[in-house]
């Protein structure tokens, strides 16, 4: 399957103490929570670059904070762009990715976080597969976000709301209802955010589920971070 004119774009930040995986700590402490994200990462930038090889997107990752654009490039599969994210907020710099994408022709445009392990090519291509019917593709995570949403367009005014809660899908499709945007749910995924979420990887991993984070399982195995 290729797709003509698609992206998928994922969002990262530098695996730095103190900015990332805030609210695993504790039981972790910054430094780990810094260590745990560095895998998860380099494990979804992997996956990502293969199933886009595959399906025929083009893999761009947008780094936050601007500047450390090229430490994340230095880790990135050399088949990324690599670009900088913009807006004061997650809302804005959303925003700002998908009319980027559009700007340069993208038909399709798919964004996704950087700590959803279990993502693949199926819901990738769900969402390819929605997006010829809806406006809108969402794959809802556990906390009433969502790990991935795909669209046929940038729309303004979409991500115009606050992120990082549990109502951020319920308030999404809020604005694509005002906007007269269809959408469409795929089957949810879960994003790593927790020491809670610890159990539901384990789960996976038991269930045989978990072979697109090779290198986070090990830096779990290794510190011994799996709950009890």
């Amino acid at each position: 399957m290729s797709v003509s004119g698609a992206v998928i774009v994922v969002f990262a930040k530098t695996p730095r103490a103190g900015l990332v995986k805030t609210r695993m700590c504790p039981p972790l402490s910054p430094r780990q929570a810094a260590e745990l994200y560095a895998s998860l990462l380099d494990d979804v930038l992997e996956t990502t670059a293969e199933l886009a090889e595959g399906l025929g997107l083009e893999p761009i990752v947008a780094v936050h904070p601007p500047e450390d654009r090229a430490e994340i490039a230095s880790r990135a599969p050399r088949e990324f762009r690599v670009v900088a994210q913009r807006g004061r907020d997650l809302g804005e710099r959303m925003t700002w990715a998908a009319a980027e994408a559009a700007a340069a022709g993208a038909r399709r445009i798919l964004l996704r976080g950087s700590d959803s392990p279990l993502l693949g090519s199926e819901q990738i291509a769900a969402a390819l597969d929605r997006l010829a019917e809806h406006d809108l593709a969402i794959c809802p995570d556990q906390g009433g976000g969502y790990s991935l949403i795909g669209m046929r367009r940038a729309t303004a005014g979409l991500f115009a709301h606050p992120m990082s809660t549990r109502s951020v899908l319920e308030d999404t499709l809020a604005n694509a209802a005002s906007l007269g945007l269809s959408g469409s749910l795929l089957a949810p995924s879960f994003d790593l955010d927790t020491a809670e979420d610890l159990a539901r990887l384990a789960e996976a991993r038991k269930a045989g589920d978990a072979g697109r984070c090779p290198r986070t399982l090990h830096y779990l195995d290794v510190n011994r971070f799996w709950p009890r």
